[in-house]
């Protein structure tokens, strides 16, 4: 059986080294680091990305409306059918007004 905790007090031999708190179920590497965890298909852990290189993009009004119709709707305990796209597009280019109206709605707020 294997413990979360370790008796090495020996510091990280590199940046790279699996930490089990933010990796849970990482404890059974044997303190293997980042760049040597392969799989059979040769795939390795990816570092997580940095936010400075994100793309600056904005989603277009009509999509965010979309999404926040579809939650609404799933948060409502009603989950959107494949037949309901064409009545969720028309929520969607409704004035702010009346949009803001229909999730109000929805959400019993």
């Amino acid at each position: 059986m294997h413990s979360w905790h370790t008796t090495d007090t020996a510091a990280p031999q590199t940046s790279q080294e699996i930490d089990p708190y933010r990796f849970p179920g990482a404890w059974y590497l044997g303190g293997r680091t980042v760049d040597t965890l392969t799989d059979s298909a040769g795939d390795y852990l990816l570092p997580a990305p940095d936010p400075r290189e994100r793309v600056p993009y904005v989603l277009p009004i009509g999509d965010q409306r979309r999404l926040e119709v579809q939650t609404a709707l799933t948060a409502a305990g009603v989950a959107p059918r494949p037949g309901d796209v064409a009545a969720i597009d028309a929520l969607c280019v409704l004035e702010d007004s009346a949009f803001s109206t229909v999730l109000r709605w929805i959400t019993g707020g």
